[in-house]
């Protein structure tokens, strides 16, 4: 698993394992517990593509990103 930085969220960190453009594992390091935990569970089995385009662009509050936002942008940039 590869962690990457996060930035503007509580997460600190977001783990993943791509295979074969599909998601395999993620894992957030920090956050809230329950929802990333849910979030990881129901990301399992997606397609890369697929996630970026559900997860992008949602916001936290008053910030402008947020950890599914940022996940999206990670697998962006290092995954498409």
């Amino acid at each position: 698993m590869k962690f990457y930085q996060t930035t503007g969220t509580c997460a600190k960190e977001i783990g993943v394992i791509v295979k074969d453009n599909i998601i395999e594992e993620v894992k957030f390091v920090g956050g809230c517990d329950g929802n990333t935990k849910g979030l990881a569970s129901l990301l399992k089995g997606m397609k890369v593509e697929e996630v970026i385009t559900k997860l992008k662009d949602i916001t936290c509050r008053t910030k402008p990103t947020s950890c599914p936002d940022q996940l999206a942008k990670i697998l962006k940039e290092n995954y498409r």
